[in-house]
């Protein structure tokens, strides 16, 4: 049976889900060598932000078939060293979007009317008016830094305060921003104007630090920050500084660049800092949300079916994979087979869209074809995460073409692979939109559904070669299932295909090739 580590605390919903199909172990207390040492066992690990995966551990889960962020970021995942080893890597964009974006309004307004202070005071026996005068958000400047989901509902709600909006994000629309009602401009016009700068973004190596002692010079004194997004993107021994020196107004920290908060300038600075301990995501509803939603995209990868949010597979939605579905197993089907036919070294793959299938997105499809291509020569594990990068790793040279003019099939696809031993293409399409068909194999034509063992033959077109093939075979014990040949002109070259009961014995290729007027002999396993 199948077995899951759960090391991070997640809603008791989606250990449930998880134990549709598999054992389920919940250890939320492992040291980083302790992962390590056990992960092995498991084929697929789900987390929070608690646990570390790094490139040690995944490189020790053998088995590992997906990891599970229950939550936004995965900044915690080695996702490189998970997609080089084909291991899926899921979160849940969606889940926690309301808990983070009322997170970061209540740290917004906490902070502008000193309420942790006055609330600390007044649980100290205190009736102090004076020290906590606060001010209006109505009729500020709101930037928003990223107007991802959360962003955007952050300014949604923020417009409906009555604030005027800026916003940075280099990958939103102009048209976007106006409909959230947000006037995008540069990060230094945002820096400059604005009352209230709230951030919503990752922490990547160009967002780190984003928010330091120079782009604090750059704002006004009155301006308030909030980060309820990631640790890291802020400078916290310069916020802290220009907090206490009151070269800004405030600031509100939901998350930092080492959490938990050991000993830090931020825990000094007074009731102009609002400090919380991660607590965007720490709803009810989230936890339950989050934990539905990355349990069940592991449940389906463990049952084969795609992921919804994985983010080391870009574009393969699973409303693409499963419209594409038949043609994907077609394309690794003819990857599989060109590999085997081409032999040695493979030096690039060329895959042709023809008819319908080249209106279709094209990538998944090359994945695909990718994926059967190196399978059938490494071993190791080749999936839809690693195929492309497994393919540039041995310098395999990618080229795709379209053809929408080819319409001897409703869509077909023909794959070339070209290497060390010479090139080989392999021609494929759908019956009804769902049975295989091989359809020509180095442009020979040909009409069979692929098998799983497959004898094919390159020879002159001459009378008794079906014959002496088919006597030979029966000496090998060899139960022949079906056989087509393909033929361009009379008496001259032709191909035979053959499908066989049972595998081939291994001397089967160098006997047919004895046969006068046999040039060339393959076998290939599917």
């Amino acid at each position: 049976m199948m077995k899951v580590l759960v090391s991070d605390p997640i809603d008791q919903v989606g250990i449930d889900i998880l134990s549709q199909v598999a054992h389920v172990d919940v250890n939320t207390s492992l040291s980083p060598e302790a992962l390590v040492a056990c992960i092995g066992d498991y084929d697929a690990l789900m987390i929070r932000s608690g646990t570390r995966v790094t490139a040690s551990v995944i490189e020790a889960g053998k088995k590992l078939k997906i990891i599970g962020r229950a939550g936004v970021g995965v900044d915690n995942v080695d996702v490189p060293a998970a997609t080089r080893k084909g291991i899926v890597v899921v979160n849940s964009p969606e889940g926690n979007t309301i808990a983070a974006a009322e997170h970061t309004l209540a740290m917004m307004m906490s902070m502008s009317r000193f309420i942790p202070a006055a609330n600390a005071s007044m649980k100290a026996g205190k009736w102090d008016r004076k020290s906590y005068t606060g001010v209006e958000v109505y009729k500020k400047t709101l930037g928003v830094v990223g107007l991802g989901k959360i962003g955007a509902h952050v300014a949604t709600v923020a417009k409906a305060m009555g604030m005027v909006l800026l916003a940075y994000d280099p990958f939103v629309s102009k048209e976007r921003a106006d409909q959230l009602g947000c006037k995008l401009v540069e990060m230094d016009t945002l820096l400059r104007d604005s009352d209230y700068i709230t951030l919503h973004i990752p922490k990547t190596p160009e967002t780190a630090n984003l928010i330091n002692a120079e782009s604090i010079a750059k704002m006004k004194p009155t301006v308030r920050i909030i980060n309820c997004a990631r640790g890291g993107i802020i400078d916290e021994a310069a916020i802290a500084s220009a907090v206490s020196e009151g070269r800004i107004a405030g600031a509100a920290l939901d998350v930092f660049d080492s959490e938990p908060l050991g000993e830090s300038p931020l825990r000094s600075v007074g009731k102009e800092l609002v400090l919380t301990p991660h607590l965007g995501a720490s709803t009810e509803e989230a936890q339950v949300n989050v934990a539905i939603d990355v349990a069940e995209q592991i449940r389906d990868v463990l049952l084969d079916k795609p992921a919804r949010s994985a983010v080391n597979i870009p574009g393969l939605r699973p409303d693409v994979l499963e419209a594409l579905k038949p043609y994907l197993q077609l394309a690794e089907t003819l990857g599989n087979m060109v590999s085997q036919l081409a032999g040695g070294r493979i030096e690039s793959l060329t895959v042709s869209l023809r008819g319908e299938l080249a209106t279709n997105q094209s990538q998944p499809i090359v994945i695909a074809a990718l994926k059967g291509l190196l399978s059938s020569a490494l071993h190791e594990r080749v999936n839809f995460v690693n195929a492309s990068i497994k393919a540039k790793e041995r310098g395999i040279h990618v080229i795709e073409t379209r053809d929408e003019s080819i319409q001897d099939y409703t869509g077909s696809m023909m794959l070339t692979a070209k290497g060390s031993l010479g090139e080989h293409s392999v021609s494929g399409a759908l019956l009804g939109h769902q049975e295989m068909r091989i359809i020509s194999i180095n442009e020979f034509p040909i009409n069979v559904p692929p098998s799983k063992y497959m004898l094919f033959t390159l020879h002159r077109d001459m009378p008794g070669i079906i014959g002496r093939i088919g006597s030979l075979l029966g000496d090998l014990n060899v139960n022949i299932a079906s056989m087509q040949v393909g033929r361009k002109i009379v008496r001259g070259d032709a191909v035979m295909v053959l499908t066989v009961d049972d595998p081939l014995p291994e001397n089967t290729v160098a006997e047919i090739t004895k046969v006068a007027g046999i040039r060339d002999a393959y076998t290939v396993t599917l």
